[in-house]
């Protein structure tokens, strides 16, 4: 569903990404976790097509995002911890808006839908500026998911949101990995990513560190303590990386 292959970005001299490789599933969930300056959002603004990788092939349900962008683009969201909202547009004015963009016929039972999951329903006539912080973030996720995305891209999906958000969004995007969606999460919040991802990608100085199953990364960096959280094995496997360079 994701492929990517040789990802390259450089910035002048200086390399952001280096060499990325990996695939993520129908229905798999991966953590993308890295220290800051390792390359996470960057990548991600790759796969979603906002800046061209310098080199390297990145596929969005086997299509090409250089060489077919409108339609990969179709397939996937990507959804920012800042959400960037139409200052007089309603709640229900966004989704229309989006449901144009997308074309989306007959988007009006799925938006219903989106604002009840996202507890948005009563807000449906709302201005931004009427809005609280967390709220603004379920806005720009029920527009992102409008369009029934096959591949989501999740960059720090938790932020503003209050306890009972959090748990809402954690079964959201459970729920549509169920369904058969690629997801990828990008989080230092590690307690999110061993809860509810299934994968994970170590990334520093742009470079991978590891790639697997949770199970596999635990494993390779437990150092013989089978019972280590995620925490201590992405210690182990940034700090032991380092050493080795």
């Amino acid at each position: 569903m994701i492929e990517v292959q040789g990802l390259t970005k450089l910035y002048g001299e200086f390399v952001a990404v280096q060499e990325l490789s990996f695939v993520v599933e129908p229905g798999e969930v991966m953590g993308l976790v890295g220290p800051n300056g390792a390359g996470k959002t960057t990548t991600l603004r790759c796969l979603c097509g906002i800046i061209p990788p310098t080199r390297g092939v990145v596929k969005i349900c086997g299509l090409d995002l250089a060489s077919e962008a409108i339609e990969a683009k179709r397939e996937l969201a990507f959804l920012t911890d800042e959400p960037r909202l139409f200052d007089y547009l309603t709640v229900q004015q966004h989704l229309a808006f989006t449901a144009r963009v997308y074309q989306v016929g007959n988007y009006r039972e799925t938006a219903e839908q989106l604002l009840d999951e996202l507890e948005l329903s009563d807000k449906r006539d709302a201005l931004p500026g009427e809005l609280s912080r967390g709220m603004k973030q379920k806005l720009a996720i029920a527009c992102g998911l409008l369009h029934s995305p096959r591949v989501l891209f999740f960059d720090e999906p938790l932020t503003g949101l209050d306890p009972i958000g959090i748990r809402r969004m954690k079964d959201s995007i459970l729920r549509r990995a169920r369904a058969g969606a690629a997801i990828i999460i990008s989080s230092h919040l590690l307690h999110l990513v061993e809860e509810i991802c299934s994968h994970l990608l170590i990334l520093k100085n742009g470079r991978k560190v590891a790639d697997g199953s949770l199970e596999e990364i635990k494993q390779q960096f437990s150092h013989q303590a089978p019972d280590a959280s995620l925490e201590e094995v992405f210690f182990r496997a940034t700090v032991d990386e380092t050493r080795d360079s």
